[in-house]
């Protein structure tokens, strides 16, 4: 045992803060991982995976900071380094058996026991190490680990006279990822599911439902959009959610400036209730993510923060971030006058008004449609919410008894529900009722009920007028006192 005498300081490793946590928004995010890094790669690949920390998603499907080929780490890293919200669920298409090229083989420098490969991806249980014309064997003559850039390190066991080692094997490759891969499919013959039917596993699998979906980079291509969109209904059959969607900004068919967003939109298709369009990218330092992942972490956690009701909009409300830019990085400046004529055509935006805050809350349906539950983005949240939460807590009821006590119970329940959340703010109100015209005896022997809600979320207060008039009356009391 150590001798301690004298005054001694002891550090302890820096506390991450707690995440906050929230369902009414989950984020299923859908896209390209560095599977290489994860802990298991080979059973990374179209599978829902859950992370309710940074360190869980890493491990899940791996990190880097490459956005630009893995476009899942720029929502990883917005989720839990910029907003600090849990859980998230990864859904990776990168499949490391196929998405992959040869690492050619290469000499690399054995520097105090260690070698480092300087090439990204490296699939650890394809390398081939040799000192001369000796075959190492891993685990036995050497360890593999990644350093914090995700490069392969070789750590040799004993590293007595060998200044050198020759490797080669398998990268991953992300540029073979097209979009079919992201849209994915159902195989009939294997029963397989890739890319976004992946979804319809996320509800029996973890018991969770979907929030928002997010596929940053790739949703603005239309037909990823349109996917997308698709998705957003008819989940497991019954359940609803959003998404979050980029606008293209690439020279070749983007919106670089904002008078170009509506015929980009027009464009791409993107006219969906259930979309919420975002333009243009976003910086935060040296690092430039597409809107939709700030967009989507920032919106589950203004749920979190609202007791998990996705009532309030998202919109006005503060982010950090540096700038606006296009994908090159193209720097981009609006005005609100210029941001509120991008909300103007469906698509929201950012606004540096005493401070950078998101802005706008149109759908993309807009303006084809002004319906309050379908324009604006928290009141059709609140619908799909409400509609999800139904389903999830009478689903024990089904095939009960269809008569007047369980009639009852319903309406009971979901009026005091109603009422508790008017109470809270929440929403304005919202009651259910059970029509007898609309319950039939013919219903009720073919084991039908039918209920009728009504709902009514607070809709955003996006424009408020002040109206400045000149008054005479307080000139002239100014100069005589008041008197007539």
């Amino acid at each position: 045992m150590a001798y301690n005498h004298g005054v001694r300081v002891l550090e302890n490793p820096t506390s991450l803060t707690t995440p906050r946590q929230g369902t009414a928004g989950l984020q299923v995010i859908i896209g390209v991982a560095p599977v290489n890094l994860a802990e298991d790669p080979y059973n990374a690949t179209n599978r829902p995976k859950i992370a309710y920390s940074f360190a869980e998603a890493s491990a899940a499907v791996g990190y880097c900071d490459n956005f630009k080929d893995y476009n899942i780490c720029e929502s990883v890293d917005a989720s839990f380094r910029v907003l600090n919200i849990a859980p998230i669920i990864l859904i990776n298409v990168l499949d490391p058996k196929t998405h992959k090229k040869a690492l050619e083989e290469q000499e690399v420098e054995v520097i105090e026991g260690q070698a480092v490969i300087e090439t990204f991806g490296v699939l650890a249980d394809t390398l081939r190490v040799r000192s001369g014309d000796r075959e190492m064997a891993a685990d036995t003559d050497y360890i593999i680990t990644f350093d914090d850039d995700g490069m392969a390190v070789i750590t040799l066991v004993d590293a007595t006279g060998i200044n050198a080692l020759t490797v080669s094997g398998s990268v991953i490759d992300p540029s073979k990822i097209t979009y079919r891969d992201i849209i994915g499919g159902y195989n009939v013959s294997t029963g397989e599911e890739k890319g976004l039917e992946v979804i319809r596993q996320i509800f029996p699998l973890l018991q969770l439902t979907p929030g928002l979906l997010v596929s940053p980079g790739w949703s603005k291509q239309p037909n990823v959009g349109a996917a997308i969109a698709a998705k957003c209904t008819g989940i497991n059959g019954v359940f609803s959610c959003e998404a979050i969607v980029d606008l293209d900004t690439t020279e070749e068919s983007g919106a670089r400036k904002y008078t170009d967003v509506l015929t980009v939109k027009q464009a791409s298709g993107f006219v969906s209730n259930h979309l919420s369009v975002e333009w243009p990218c976003v910086k935060i330092g040296d690092k430039i993510y597409h809107a939709s992942a700030i967009k989507a972490a920032l919106t589950a956690y203004i749920d979190a923060g609202n007791d998990d009701v996705p009532s309030l909009s998202p919109s006005n409300k503060a982010v950090g971030i540096s700038g606006l830019c296009l994908e090159d990085g193209t720097e981009v400046v609006l005005d609100e006058q210029q941001a509120n004529l991008v909300n103007s055509f469906g698509v929201c935006t950012f606004n540096n008004f005493s401070g950078w805050t998101t802005w706008g809350n149109n759908t993309a349906i807009y303006p084809t449609s002004s319906d309050p539950k379908d324009r604006w983005f928290c009141c059709r949240r609140f619908f799909s919410w409400w509609g999800n939460s139904f389903i999830l807590t009478y689903h024990e009821r089904v095939d009960d008894y269809n008569n007047p006590r369980l009639v009852e119970a319903i309406v009971d329940d979901e009026n005091v529900r109603g009422n508790s959340y008017a109470a809270q703010g929440k929403c304005a109100g919202a009651y259910i009722e059970w029509r007898e015209q609309e319950n039939t005896i013919n219903d009720i022997m073919g084991g039908k009920m039918q209920f009728l809600h009504h709902l009514a979320p607070w809709t955003p207060a996006e424009d408020i007028l002040d109206v400045l008039e000149f008054d005479p009356d307080l000139l002239e009391a100014a100069f005589t006192g008041g008197e007539s």
